[in-house]
C-alpha cells in the first residue's frame, strides 16, 4: 500500500484548504495517510488535521519554528517521512513548499517534481502528469526512485466531504538551528485582504483599466463579491499593483469556482495562472480578444460601462 506524507500549509496558526484537498486524493488512490505540521503551538490544529483525512499526525511544535525557515523546516518533514515510511511527499502550492520540497529530495536522494498536476501509482511505479510550455503540453513523467517528492498545482485536487483520519499523534523532536542563516523578521503586507490562493472567487484586473481609477473600479467590484484581487504582470510592471497581487506564470497559480477576467486580453502567461478555474468570466471590449478562446462567458464592452451594471445587478440580486 502507498504511504502519502502530506505537508500541511499552515498561515499564521490557521490551516489552509490546500491540506484537506491533498489528503483527499490520497485517500481517493487507497493510500495510508499522514500528515506534518510544523510552527508553535499548533496542537490547536490536531482535530482539524484528522478532519482533513490523515490517520497519523507528526507535530514539531516549538517556538524555534514560529517564523519560517526552510533548513529547519525540511528536516522535520524528513524525519516524519522517514519514521511514516512514506514513498509519497506532497507539498501543496506555495512559497514554503517550493522551498522546502528540493531540500527534503535532497536529503532523501530521492525524485523531486514541482508544478504537478496528477499523480499515478502503476503497480510499483509512480508517475506524474505536469504542464509545460506555459500549459500547451502536459507531461506524463515515470519516476525511476522508490520515493518522489511532489509540490502539487493549486487546484489540481478536490476536497472530498466527510473523509475522516483517526488520531494518532506523534511529536517530532525540535530540529537543528539552521546555522547558515537567521530569520529574524518576516515583514508582510497587513492589507487584510482575501489571499488569492484561499479564494472561491478572483477578479483580476489588466492593461484596459488604463489607470488607477480603473483598477479601484475593479477592485470595488471584487470587494461587493468578497472575492480575492488579482491582476496581469503589465499592470505590476506599470507600478500599480504590487507583485503578489499577480496571476500568471511568474506570479500566483489559481484555481477558484469563479475567475472573472477583467480588461485582461489573456496573454498565454497569464492564462497559465488561471485556466484550472471553473467557471471563466471575461469583460473586454475588444471581440478578438484571446482571454475569450477560454472564456465561459463573454461580455464584448467597456469594463468602465460594464463594471457598473454587473455591480448594480448584484445589489439588486442581494435586495
Amino acid at each position: 500500500m502507498a504511504k502519502v506524507l502530506v505537508i500541511a500549509d499552515i498561515k499564521q496558526g490557521v490551516l489552509k484548504g490546500s491540506t484537506t484537498q491533498l489528503l483527499s486524493k490520497a485517500k481517493a488512490i487507497g493510500a495510508e495517510t499522514a500528515v506534518v505540521a510544523i510552527g508553535s503551538n499548533i496542537v490547536s490544529l490536531i482535530p482539524g488535521l484528522v478532519n482533513a483525512g490523515s490517520d497519523t499526525q507528526y507535530i514539531a511544535d516549538d517556538p524555534g519554528l514560529e517564523l519560517f525557515s526552510a533548513g529547519p523546516y525540511a528536516s522535520c518533514v524528513v524525519d516524519a517521512a522517514k519514521q511514516f515510511g512514506a514513498n509519497l511527499i506532497w507539498f501543496g502550492f506555495s512559497e514554503s513548499g517550493k522551498a522546502v520540497a528540493p531540500r527534503v529530495a535532497a536529503q532523501l536522494d530521492v525524485a523531486c517534481a514541482t508544478d504537478s498536476t496528477d499523480v499515478m501509482l502503476q503497480a510499483d511505479q509512480i508517475e506524474i502528469i505536469r504542464p509545460a510550455i506555459t500549459n500547451k503540453v502536459l507531461q506524463r513523467v515515470k519516476i525511476h526512485t522508490g520515493q518522489l517528492v511532489a509540490v502539487v498545482r493549486a487546484g489540481a485536487f478536490e476536497a472530498t466531504e466527510g473523509i475522516m483520519g483517526t488520531e494518532n499523534v506523534v511529536k517530532l523532536s525540535p530540529p537543528a538551528a539552521d546555522l547558515k542563516a537567521v530569520i529574524r523578521q518576516i515583514l508582510s503586507e497587513a492589507s487584510g485582504e482575501i489571499d488569492l490562493a484561499d479564494a472561491n472567487i478572483v477578479v483580476s484586473v489588466g492593461r484596459g483599466a488604463k489607470d488607477q481609477a480603473g483598477i479601484d473600479l475593479v477592485k470595488e467590484l471584487a470587494n461587493d463579491l468578497k472575492a480575492g484581487f488579482g491582476s496581469t504582470r503589465a499592470m505590476v510592471d506599470a507600478g500599480f499593483i504590487p507583485h503578489y497581487k499577480q496571476v500568471g506564470q511568474t506570479g500566483k497559480i489559481v484555481a477558484p469556482t469563479l475567475y472573472m477576467a477583467i480588461g485582461i486580453s489573456g496573454a498565454i502567461q497569464h492564462l497559465a495562472g488561471m485556466k484550472g478555474s471553473k467557471v471563466i468570466l471575461a469583460v473586454n471590449k475588444d471581440p478578438e480578444a484571446p482571454i475569450f478562446n477560454v472564456a465561459d462567458y463573454g461580455i464584448v464592452g467597456d469594463l468602465f460601462e460594464v463594471v457598473p451594471i454587473l455591480r448594480e445587478e448584484l445589489k439588486k440580486m442581494r435586495s
